[in-house]
């Protein structure tokens, strides 16, 4: 067969799925490329995959017999403003090719020494900002030892939701403490699950920057950030980051508190703007100071940010 791919996203972030179908089909010997209409021609199938549901959809003539899509971007809509998940648009992927080595060759630049995978699936938070727990379920389950998407690379990027919340997190923990590897938790870990033998494990591990998350100013969590300063042990105070929801259903003063005590307990803050199409100059200025590091270290508030 003839494969075309299409990666509505962009390439700016491997799509590990279609990853998966492409080392599917070139182990049956299928002819497998990036779709282009003008190169590719007639196809016998195209894969369309994005993971954001605000991507514009591939608007480029396919020529093929079949077209699958699928992919996040695809099962949440835009209803009435709001995302919701449909369950029927949600395609998953088949188990011969759910567990398969992806095929990384098809993002060299991206993948160069860096592993991509979920070692979980599901969170038990239930966000209302986030799809996780409706489209995956309540529970963190472990859905893949670290073998199956990892072999000997310097870096791993870890895409799972809320690993901190499986009940086999010291298996994985083991797993990747024993790679070597510099391990990127990319979603963010939960701080409130971070107890002192979780935080200890991580000790373990070879992490350059570990990633947090402040989403809800209703959460109080300033006694979790100040456990996990005490125990998490680096050389450099500066790489801790905390993603900080904005622009959902906090005020600016809501914000600023969170931001400010984040900074008092030596952790960086990093703005993401919930709707950044909506948002207005205050949440852009906001967002302005606070990521960019220069300007974050030399101006300490954000009433005296011009």
């Amino acid at each position: 067969m003839k494969i075309g791919l299409i990666d509505a996203d962009g390439h700016n972030f491997p799509n590990i799925p279609l990853m998966k179908i492409s080392a599917y089909h070139k182990t049956r010997g299928d002819q497998v490329e990036w779709y282009n209409p003008i190169i590719s021609g007639h196809v016998d199938r195209v894969y369309m995959s994005k993971v954001f549901s605000f991507t514009p959809d591939y608007d480029l003539p396919i020529y093929a017999d079949q077209i699958i899509k699928g992919g996040s971007g695809y099962c949440i809509e835009k209803v009435g403003g709001k995302e919701e998940y449909n369950a029927a648009a949600d395609r998953q992927l088949p188990e011969e090719i759910e567990h398969i080595y992806p095929d990384y060759s098809l993002y060299p630049e991206l993948t160069k020494d860096t592993a991509f995978g979920f070692l979980t699936r599901g969170c038990p938070r239930g966000c209302d900002f986030c799809h996780v727990a409706k489209k995956e379920g309540r529970c963190s389950v472990k859905v893949a030892d670290l073998s199956e998407f990892w072999k000997d690379q310097k870096k791993i990027c870890l895409c799972d939701p809320n690993i901190m919340a499986c009940k086999d997190w010291k298996e994985l923990f083991d797993q990747l403490i024993a790679s070597k590897a510099i391990i990127d938790f990319n979603q963010g870990i939960d701080v409130r699950l971070a107890t002192r033998e979780k935080i200890e494990g991580l000790n373990q591990m070879r992490i350059r920057r570990i990633h947090l998350a402040w989403d809800k100013p209703e959460d109080h969590l300033e006694e979790y950030f100040e456990r996990f300063s005490k125990y998490y042990k680096r050389k450099n105070e500066s790489g801790k980051v905390v993603y900080v929801l904005t622009n959902f259903n906090s005020t600016i003063k809501e914000d600023l508190y969170r931001i400010y005590t984040l900074r008092s307990l030596k952790f960086d803050p990093y703005i993401m703007i919930y709707d950044k199409e909506k948002a207005d100059e205050t949440h852009k200025r906001m967002a302005r100071w606070v990521n960019n590091r220069i300007i974050w270290r030399s101006c300490e508030r954000f009433e005296d940010y011009k």
